[in-house]
């Protein structure tokens, strides 16, 4: 048995390589469509992001899809930045701490969900994409 005490929290780079990992796992065909997606990971949101989502604490937002969505155009632009899944760190720590789910389901679901925004794709597609990458 571990000694509980010694545990801690996952750092930033850890919660990224969840991220990849979780992308990695996710079917090809999905994987195909996120060209030029990247994923970043933050402790928390800015407080520019926290106020344009009208959120009421800096836990509120898990992750967001900052770009133009495939579903708007699909093309990016000269000048507009690439299309980015930013996930924060201590949200996901806080709402994995309240629910029975493991970190890496957390992830990926939040992952799904934001990539998700990118292709316009409904609850039930995010849900089934989500069980094709399997367990987190």
């Amino acid at each position: 048995m571990s000694d509980i005490g010694s545990l801690r929290a996952p750092d930033l780079a850890e919660v990224e390589a969840l991220a990849h990992t979780a992308f990695a796992a996710l079917p090809e065909a999905f994987k195909a469509r996120c060209a030029g997606v990247t994923i970043h990971v933050e402790d928390f949101p800015d407080d520019a992001t926290l106020l344009d989502m009208g959120c009421e604490t800096e836990f509120d937002l898990l992750g967001l899809f900052r770009g133009v969505g495939l579903a708007q155009s699909g093309e990016v632009g000269t000048g507009q930045m690439p299309n980015a899944v930013w996930l924060y760190r201590r949200p996901i720590l806080d709402y994995w701490a309240e629910h029975d789910e493991t970190l890496g389901d957390v992830v990926t679901h939040v992952l799904v969900h934001e990539i998700g925004h990118h292709f316009g794709l409904s609850d039930d597609d995010m849900a089934r994409i989500e069980a094709a990458a399997g367990p987190g």
